[in-house]
């Protein structure tokens, strides 16, 4: 696996770069009236980047978190395949390429890459990045509608980032299951809200129907045990804040945590995590609390105190969203 700071670092000199020249008020402006655009009801056949300034604002402001949310989820898919690496990667909507660098950083090589969306700005403005970037010199950008007719060749990893929540219902369905129709591998990567989980449980749904397993980040492929309404599946990833970041939401903190909804799903055997910590691990006094999803299907909390030795330890290093235990940790 390549050093995972490598990548993000290269990815956040490229995105620098696309500012220059632009005035800071401007790329402000822009990148406030495209979230209002986000958060409306886009229809499918309608991008919403409609020209190089728009893209680059957004990419700046947008593509370093959605490249560490979608690692952290290809991560927690690794882990559950060891020694399996996609020998071709198509990512579907994927504007201007945030995930397949997040593949690029989490499996060393070169593979055939291909990029689909319908904005050809996007697709423009991500082929100049991928420039940065060696494992994606030969990567394919190519313009397709995102919907009904998509159409997929053979691969083993396809990607759906960002994009359900941009499709009709009918839409989101018809993507799923071209992925499933097409790869060996989908993972699914969406906002960490109530509806962004939404979108992810009915992809998850629709790809164990169709035979996957899932490999993260449940412990098994049977029906969530969050009671519908009460709760959501989320995780959270750190992301380096740049000063597009500050001047837009204010603050002065060098970071900020992206909340994320995912499934990574296979057709191949996988071996998916003993359970999974669905919540920040809660440290007092000699002892950690820790919501976990487990194997059997249900949601328990568990304290670990310092009785526990080894595995108390492993407790007060765990974070949210990882395995548990760890490998090696005695239960």
């Amino acid at each position: 696996m390549n050093d995972l700071t490598s990548p993000a670092e290269t990815l956040r000199t490229a995105l620098a770069g696309l500012l220059d020249g632009l005035p800071p008020r401007q790329a402000a402006g822009a990148v406030e009236r495209l979230i209002a655009s986000y958060r409306g009801s886009t229809p499918t056949d309608a991008p919403i980047l409609r020209d190089r300034a728009d893209v680059a604002a957004y990419a700046a402001y947008r593509m370093p978190a959605t490249f560490e949310a979608v690692r952290s989820a290809l991560e927690a898919f690794a882990d559950a395949a060891p020694g399996w690496v996609p020998a071709g990667h198509v990512d579907v909507g994927g504007g201007t390429g945030a995930a397949t660098w997040a593949v690029s950083a989490t499996w060393d090589g070169t593979r055939p890459v291909t990029v689909l969306d319908w904005a050809e700005p996007a697709l423009a403005l991500g082929r100049e990045i991928a420039a940065a970037n060696p494992a994606l010199t030969d990567a394919r950008w190519q313009r397709a509608r995102i919907g009904a007719a998509l159409s997929l060749d053979e691969t083993d990893l396809v990607t759906v980032s960002y994009v359900l929540g941009e499709l009709t219902e009918s839409d989101r369905a018809a993507v799923v299951d071209a992925a499933a129709a097409a790869a060996q591998a989908v993972v699914v990567v969406e906002p960490g809200t109530p509806d962004g989980y939404a979108r992810v449980l009915a992809a998850r749904d629709r790809l164990v129907a169709a035979g996957f397993h899932v490999a993260a980040p449940c412990p098994h492929s049977a029906s969530c045990p969050i009671a519908p309404g009460t709760d959501w599946c989320h995780f959270s990833a750190r992301v380096s804040r740049s000063s597009l970041h500050r001047q837009v939401k204010g603050g002065s903190l060098a970071y900020e945590d992206e909340k994320f909804s995912y499934v990574a799903a296979t057709r191949f055997p996988v071996t998916p995590a003993p359970a999974r910590v669905v919540r920040r691990p809660q440290i007092r006094k000699g002892q950690v609390l820790l919501d976990l999803c487990e194997s059997d299907e249900q949601l328990r909390r568990r304290t670990v105190t310092k009785r526990h030795g080894d595995l108390y330890r492993a407790a007060r290093d765990a974070g949210w969203g990882d395995a548990w235990p760890p490998e090696g940790a005695a239960s």
